[in-house]
């Protein structure tokens, strides 16, 4: 069982609270419990729960974590991923799905699980199907990451949109994005990076009661601080974070380190 931790700094960003940790370890363990305890909140109040999950390394540490912990009706989730690659394999490993099928899904059975399905014949008419899904499954919690290059999903800056009319929309990924791929492991070379993506939109995302962001890691600490002290807007996406209503930033020393 994960043992609480405190967090090493907590600060208040216009509307954003952020909890700084010393490892992404106890920075993944304190999401997971601040997580659980939402969920089994939503479930008591109104019989089930509506999440979206990132599929990235950052996620590694608070997946294991949530996936650990007791008590949660899972029978009562109703999950999604926030987006997937146009043209790869469901069944390949750096498809989003098959990452939160390994790390979460499988571990805990949620009651459903909807996957956007990357190789659709007509990708448009994809997004339009998972849309429908999302407004008949009002998000309640979004358990997030951000990009490099400061995007959420892969709402890149040169795609992002704080007043898109979509809730789901292809996009075609920035050299940032699909480098960061390579950053992480998951693609041998930026060629073998898809060149576009299904994602939902910004105001998609904004729309959940409630978003939880983990973001670990020396990579990420531009990013951090251009989430937390540069002017809100879709330059760096992550920082539309300041302006909802009850969003957390979870952050570890490494990604803290140019605050």
């Amino acid at each position: 069982m994960d043992h609480a931790v405190a967090p090493r700094r907590l600060l208040l960003v216009d509307n954003l609270q952020v909890e700084v940790y010393l490892t992404r370890e106890e920075l993944g363990a304190a999401a997971a419990r601040a997580v659980a305890e939402r969920m089994r909140e939503c479930v008591t109040r109104k019989g089930s729960v509506s999440m979206v999950f990132a599929a990235a390394p950052s996620q590694s540490e608070f997946l294991a974590a949530l996936s650990r912990l007791g008590d949660i009706a899972w029978d009562k989730v109703v999950a999604f991923h926030m987006d997937e690659y146009v043209g790869l394999p469901a069944s390949a490993p750096q498809s989003f799905g098959s990452f939160l099928r390994e790390r979460l899904f499988d571990l805990v059975q949620p009651g459903a699980a909807h996957f956007l399905d990357g190789q659709a014949l007509d990708p448009e008419g994809e997004g339009r199907r998972y849309a429908a899904l999302l407004q008949a499954f009002p998000v309640d919690i979004i358990c997030a990451g951000i990009g490099e290059n400061g995007h959420l999903a892969f709402n890149d800056p040169h795609v992002a949109d704080f007043r898109d009319p979509l809730i789901v929309k292809i996009v075609e990924l920035g050299e940032a994005s699909r480098t960061q791929q390579v950053h992480d492991g998951c693609f041998p070379d930026l060629a073998s990076v898809p060149t576009h993506a299904l994602t939902m939109t910004m105001p998609a995302l904004m729309a959940a009661q409630w978003i939880y962001t983990m973001v670990p890691g020396p990579t990420k600490a531009q990013a951090v601080r251009d989430t937390l002290t540069g002017p809100i807007g879709p330059h760096c996406p992550a920082t539309a974070l300041r302006e909802h209503r009850d969003a957390v930033l979870y952050i570890d020393q490494d990604s803290a380190s140019l605050l």
